[in-house]
């Protein structure tokens, strides 16, 4: 599966949406599609193993039609059917991958949304999350940046995308005032000017780097002062993809979310990808 955009592939809503989303990424980028798809694991019960193996007998089926239909549109397509944690297998999965793209569910929709967070955080490679209601003709790529080393992986991702798609790539950033408890009252407005031109700064060397890099791309950026996931899923738009970073570390921390990338992911109903 080395350099093939794999998709995960459920009985969720979110799924069709997140095949289409892929193939069509597959034929733009003219890697290999591998539909894949995890039975869960075996708990010991008397007679389990005759169930694991129809379950996987009949799914690998349902894949291979769906990969047929997809074959005669012009994408190299592969079928894979594991039985185990869907999370570890899934990123098991992605090493190697050029993408691994999954359904999104909404906040608080059981156990499918909390796997979804788990396998973005994970992945050793991006995760593109496609929510149901994903536009299917959306234009632009935008990303989220904030300086950190997660920031540039993501601008980097999301610049080649945006060539990929021969599309505009919008950079977005946002700023705060340090929060201070009780009866404060204005701020300064000089204070809050500086706080933008700093921000502005740092987003416009961002895009001249990126310029240098892809000569041809339209590059645009937008500074504005609020919550960055907000600012982020305002910019979204029906954007057709938007890119954030995922600031995991350690064993446990990746698999968590950082909390904007979790806020996106979570608001967005465009395609999100998570670079870590």
């Amino acid at each position: 599966m080395s350099d093939s955009i794999i998709v995960g592939v459920t009985d969720a809503d979110s799924s069709q949406r997140a095949v289409d989303w892929a193939a069509a990424r597959a034929r733009r980028g003219g890697e290999p599609l591998v539909l894949f798809s995890v039975v869960g694991g075996a708990t010991g019960a008397v007679g389990e193993d005759d169930v694991l193996t129809a379950a996987v007998a009949a799914t690998r089926a349902r894949l291979e039609h769906q990969a047929d239909l997809l074959r005669s549109t012009g994408v190299s397509c592969e079928v894979l059917v594991s039985h185990g944690n869907p999370v570890a297998e899934l990123v098991e999965a992605s090493k190697g991958a050029t993408l691994l793209v999954i359904g999104g569910e909404k906040r608080g929709q059981g156990r499918r949304g909390q796997h979804g967070y788990r396998i973005a955080a994970g992945s050793h490679s991006p995760v593109v999350v496609v929510p149901l209601d994903a536009p299917t003709d959306g234009q632009g790529v935008v990303v989220g940046v904030d300086g950190s080393e997660v920031s540039d992986a993501a601008v980097a991702f999301a610049a080649a995308e945006a060539e990929r798609f021969g599309d505009t790539l919008t950079i977005v950033s946002a700023w705060m005032p340090v929060a201070v408890p009780g009866d404060f009252g204005v701020y300064p407005d000089l204070y809050l000017t500086d706080l933008n031109a700093i921000t502005q700064s740092a987003v416009d060397r961002v895009a001249e780097t990126v310029g240098e890099a892809y000569p041809d791309l339209e590059v645009q950026t937008r500074v504005v002062e609020g919550d960055p996931a907000a600012a982020i899923a305002d910019a979204a738009g029906s954007a057709l993809l938007v890119v954030v970073g995922s600031h995991g570390r350690g064993a446990f921390a990746r698999f968590l979310l950082g909390s904007v990338s979790e806020e996106v992911v979570s608001q967005v109903t465009t395609a999100t990808a998570v670079v870590r």
